[in-house]
């Protein structure tokens, strides 16, 4: 799945083996160990399902920053978020993984020139939503100084499992164990071969194991911290792609990712669902993320704020793959950068708009900036040229994306601000909700999405649980 999906991106690389020894920290830096140069920690996305810290490349923005990048690699799947629901297996092994992390960082960053007092924790996807749960999260106290969610909150429920007990005893029926409580479910996973759950899980998609509210990285469930501001108050960049939805999302189907525990693949995206869709295809993939619509008028009335009755095939499939995007990603970040604006510290929303022109060739033209199309462009991999090969070339329009992303990025990763010298002014995300359209060119923008809010002010379900590896 992840080789299909590199040549998706256009990028040549050759991948680890899996494993479970996976706990490694990437280091990129440009200094001496005499320096205290400014630390991003980067986690990655994935539906902390896949994906690897191996596949990102941190030497162009440590070298064009001046800042040291760690890449962390943490536990995935049933390794890192096995759970039994209560405390013999509690779960989220994953985000722990994490969190020690972050702890190394602070004892050793030094030796590489790092300072462990200006640290910015930043993923995207699952790795955003990381970065948002671990400021909720009292283990993380004192370790991050900054915070970039790409793409991803805590407000990202397709991530959570609120009932896990089901799917740990569904596992062990599979691995065929007899057991008789909790205790005897950890001891059949624990002495199960690795190869033989990974066969497990290709074959049942029913098998996926999320975040849980286990009582010690999470006290209490998200919501409750988010409304109650139980998080580290520290300056925090958020935001999403103009098109979030348009491909990688709804044509995951297509690399054969063993995803869902409570849907199929083909319910939300349907075949042929590029071509162009029927507008009642749509409304089944609102119901996997709204509230109640049994009540239909409830559905019809936010199709209207998309479309006419008229539109033709095509029209629909392009309001399917907004509101996927919307409803998944653009509410949840809109909703935690509120929260955290609220709380008093400085927030910046991005909006980013460019499609990256290698990868024109392997998508249909309706598609837009798709989930993730921001990283080469944050990690400045038009001027990489380590493991990790681009296949085409950049733009010189694009190189110059590269630069100002990076600038943006390191700027906030030094003082807190992604404000500097030859750029766009990118201000706070205050009562009147601006943000920066980030493209080929920057531009202010303000209240995005705003007639979502008005319309479904609890758009997502509070316990839905879906798992999307692209995530």
């Amino acid at each position: 799945m992840m080789v299909d999906m590199l040549k998706d991106y256009q990028m040549d690389m050759e991948l680890p083996q899996m494993s479970e020894d996976c706990l490694y920290l990437n280091i990129h830096t440009p200094a001496l160990p005499k320096h205290k140069l400014p630390v991003m920690v980067w986690i990655h996305g994935g539906g902390f399902l896949t994906d690897s810290a191996s596949i990102y490349d941190g030497s162009a923005l440590a070298a064009y920053q001046n800042v040291v990048v760690v890449v962390v690699q943490y536990r995935l799947g049933i390794l890192g978020f096995f759970s039994t629901g209560d405390k013999v297996a509690p779960g989220n092994l994953g985000l722990l993984d994490q969190v020690a992390a972050l702890q190394w960082v602070q004892e050793n960053i030094h030796s590489f020139g790092g300072d462990p007092d200006c640290v910015t924790l930043f993923g995207e996807s699952a790795g955003g939503a990381a970065v948002s749960l671990l400021l909720l999260s009292p283990l993380s106290t004192g370790l991050v100084h900054r915070a970039i969610a790409q793409s991803g909150t805590a407000d990202l429920k397709q991530l959570f499992n609120p009932t896990p007990q089901p799917v740990a005893q569904l596992l062990v029926q599979e691995l065929g164990c007899v057991s008789d409580g909790s205790e005897d479910m950890l001891n059949c996973v624990r002495d199960a071969a690795v190869e033989e759950i990974q066969r497990i899980i290709i074959q049942n998609k029913n098998v996926v194991f999320g975040v849980t509210v286990d009582g010690e990285f999470l006290p209490k469930p998200v919501e409750e911290l988010l409304q109650t501001q139980a998080f580290q108050k520290i300056p925090f960049i958020t935001g999403v792609t103009n098109h979030e939805g348009g491909w990688i999302i709804p044509g995951v189907t297509e690399f054969g990712v063993p995803v869902g525990s409570c849907f199929d693949w083909q319910f939300i995206a349907p075949e042929g669902w590029a071509d162009g869709m029927d507008r009642e295809a749509v409304v089944p993939t609102l119901s996997l993320l709204m509230y109640d619509l049994a009540d239909q008028q409830l559905a019809a009335r936010l199709l209207d704020q998309y479309l006419d009755w008229s539109a033709d095939r095509a029209a629909v499939r392009d309001v399917f793959t907004e509101i996927l995007g919307d409803l998944m990603f653009v509410v949840p970040a809109v909703k935690v950068a509120r929260i955290h604006r609220d709380a008093g510290v400085p927030v910046y929303f991005y909006e980013f708009g460019h499609a990256p022109s290698m990868l024109a060739k392997n998508r249909p033209k309706f598609v837009k900036s798709d989930h993730g199309d921001e990283l080469m462009f944050v990690f400045g991999n038009c001027f990489t040229t380590a493991h990790i090969r681009i296949k085409g070339s950049f733009t010189e329009e694009e190189e110059v994306l590269c630069r100002r992303m990076m600038s943006y990025w390191g700027n906030f990763a030094r003082s807190g601000s992604p404000n500097g010298p030859g750029l766009v002014h990118w201000a706070q995300y205050g009562s009147d909700e601006q943000y920066l359209h980030i493209g080929l060119g920057q531009r202010p923008g303000a209240h995005l999405k705003e007639h979502l809010f008005s319309l479904l002010p609890h758009a997502v379900k509070p316990n839905q649980s879906i798992q999307h590896a692209e995530l």
